[in-house]
């Protein structure tokens, strides 16, 4: 019963979250002509789709009580693994493989680390968007990997018919992971056991949950995300840079707070996430086309994850009086 009461709680939050897109887009169609086009709306839905894949890995590991600050780094260092892979072997297959691979053994070492030592998750996870940053500098000397093979490019790049409706590849992969991981998070045992540590990590260890063993599970599901957004960005532009993802953890946390995933760990959905995720992308797509300075963009983001934390924090703290 109580599960039930948590999954309507969020479901709430959630269209919360979905009515704040509808009114900043309505807003952004008065303030703006080219909003609402439709090569606008698909320059929107293409650039969202890395920071969405991004969050959808960050929400499974903030669920837990945890946080990862190297999901940036992570995706220049496997998408550089997979451009080198595919130019000297010209397999797209395998340098996806290697990518999602690599993504995944770097989420296991950092979960390991943080369980086996108890360590701070931020600690040990801006230590790691540091040394990742710097092996995919050490790859390339600093030099970008372009003019990747057009399979490699197509999951990126790509753009499937339907009818005269042209939709993005990348936007396709999104939904197809999106479903994956939402049942993944609501359906099964492993996504229970998520949820369990994230409300009282005590009370799951006495369950007889291995909580060190999800909570790697968590930071191997976002290693991978960070694989596939790699891949998807590498593909969209053409380069594998060792830049590439610079501040997109910034983004991806931001994407999981708005969509209501709680930094005290134990709620959030995938759909708010990728809501999230949205928001924030349409803030940025609408002062880039009012011609508004960039820099305001950053100073926009992060007001929304002070506003979205402290609303976070005083719901926590309502919801502790009212048990008490």
């Amino acid at each position: 019963m109580k599960e039930t009461s948590k999954k309507i709680k969020q479901m709430i939050s959630g269209l919360g979250v979905l009515w704040i897109l509808f009114l900043l887009m309505i807003a952004l169609s008065f303030l703006t002509e080219q909003f609402m086009t439709v090569n606008n709306m698909l320059n929107v839905s293409r650039q969202v789709v890395v920071t969405a894949v991004l969050g959808i890995g960050v929400t499974f590991v903030i669920i837990t009580g945890g946080i990862d600050l190297s999901v940036g780094s992570v995706l220049a260092v496997t998408a550089i693994i997979s451009a080198m892979i595919v130019n000297q072997t010209g397999s797209a297959a395998l340098a996806f493989a290697a990518a999602i691979a690599s993504g995944m053994l770097i989420g296991a070492a950092q979960g390991f680390i943080i369980t086996r030592f108890h360590v701070a998750p931020f600690a040990i996870t801006l230590g790691g968007m540091s040394i990742f940053r710097g092996v995919s500098l050490l790859l390339t000397n600093g030099i970008p990997i372009s003019n990747m093979p057009s399979q490699y490019r197509w999951p990126g790049a790509g753009t499937i018919y339907i009818g005269t409706i042209a939709i993005p590849v990348p936007v396709i992969i999104l939904i197809f992971l999106a479903v994956i991981v939402a049942v993944l998070l609501n359906k099964t045992r492993i996504g229970r056991y998520i949820f369990a540590i994230g409300s009282n990590e005590n009370t799951a260890r006495l369950s007889g949950i291995h909580v060190n063993k999800y909570k790697i599970i968590t930071y191997m599901i976002s290693g991978l995300c960070c694989a596939i957004a790699g891949i998807l960005l590498t593909g969209r532009i053409n380069s594998a840079s060792p830049s590439a993802g610079d501040g997109y953890e910034m983004d991806a946390i931001a994407a999981a707070v708005i969509g209501g995933t709680s930094m005290a760990g134990g709620e959030g959905t995938i759909s708010g996430t990728i809501i999230g995720a949205l928001i924030i992308q349409v803030i940025q797509n609408g002062l880039n086309l009012m011609q508004i300075n960039a820099f305001w963009q950053n100073v926009a983001v992060g007001a929304i994850i002070i506003v979205a934390i402290v609303a976070d924090g005083i719901r926590i703290q309502m919801m502790k009086r009212k048990n008490n």
